[in-house]
């Protein structure tokens, strides 16, 4: 089933409109079946679900969106916390980029595009976004109110200042230093051109599939072309300035939803040990699905493992029993 790629125009403010790109696949179901939503990660889009969404799609309604600074969604300049619109420019043209941005732009995509309850499944920082998109869409769900949710490979997000305890004492001496440089925007800038390169990109994805499954050159220019829009460094420096934002335990701690967690054994940047940590300590997550031998995106490199887990839970996202992938 083939998805279209469309155009939203979110009205966030009454004088702040950002476009959004968004697709979707939807068979013929009743108003109340729940639609799935899917939330790419950092530096990923809606593309990234391209083993996906043609096979929700065809059981259920799907969509899948672009985080704004991400895929074919507005790159508006990135506002740090400390900083303020220079005088006399545009006060829409920048904004500061934050998990409270993209759940308020999911809870407002599902009010206005999808219309009726939600499944939402994210990957890395996308499953930290579907975590206060349910919280906000708990507190004002209108025609969309979440059924549950699906965390693959949730960014723990260790660089916050919140996770200082956890990481090495010299951490602390150099964390001063390095909020001043990535703050920097002719640096911040430098890096992500850097990385916005084919080859840089293929040596990422070596470390993020380990198996090397479908990494192909469909993937590489997917995860490029959208880094080649004269906004998209804005973004990267938004979120690489993000040192004191939502953490996924937090959010957990008294969320009352069913969420279920798929991981990659293998992944490099999220331990899987850490998701068996969560799976103990909160009620709300009902399962834990360990995939072998693949890395920080399973969706993407084992698809005919994680696509049935997804139909599961997608069937029984009714609200009213626990899914059992």
């Amino acid at each position: 089933m083939q998805a279209e790629a469309k155009l939203w125009l979110w009205k966030r403010q009454e004088t702040l409109q950002l476009e959004v790109g968004w697709c979707s696949t939807s068979p013929s179901t009743e108003a109340s079946t729940p639609a799935v939503v899917l939330i790419h990660g950092f530096g990923a889009c809606k593309e990234h679900w391209r083993h996906v969404l043609p096979v929700l799609g065809s059981v259920t309604p799907s969509y899948a969106l672009d985080l704004i600074g991400f895929g074919a969604s507005s790159q508006p300049k990135a506002l740090l916390g400390h900083e303020r619109p220079e005088v006399g420019a545009d006060p829409t043209a920048s904004i500061h980029y934050s998990f409270d941005l993209w759940g308020e732009q999911v809870a407002a995509f599902c009010r206005d595009i999808v219309g009726r309850p939600v499944l939402l499944v994210g990957n890395s920082i996308g499953g930290v976004v579907a975590l206060r998109a349910a919280q906000l869409l708990q507190a004002d769900p209108d025609a969309s109110p979440c059924r549950g949710l699906v965390l693959i490979d949730c960014a723990q997000r260790l660089m916050d200042d919140k996770q200082l305890a956890t990481q090495p004492a010299w951490m602390a001496w150099i964390r001063p230093l390095l909020k001043t440089l990535v703050s920097q925007r002719w640096l911040s800038t430098a890096l992500f051109r850097n990385a916005a390169r084919p080859a840089v990109i293929r040596q990422v994805l070596k470390q993020a599939y380990p198996s090397g499954h479908n990494v192909d050159e469909a993937l590489v220019q997917l995860l490029l072309q959208p880094s080649q829009r004269p906004g998209a460094a804005e973004a990267f420096r938004g979120f690489i300035n993000l040192f004191d934002d939502h953490l996924a335990p937090d959010l957990l701690q008294n969320l009352d939803l069913p969420v279920h967690l798929i991981w990659g054994e293998a992944d490099p940047w999220e331990p899987v040990a850490e998701a068996k940590v969560w799976k103990k300590r909160f009620a709300c997550i009902r399962s834990l699905q360990v995939i072998e031998a693949v890395g920080h995106c399973p969706h993407d490199e084992a698809p005919d493992q994680v696509n049935p887990l997804l139909i599961a839970i997608a069937e029984r996202a009714d609200g009213t029993q626990p899914a059992t992938p």
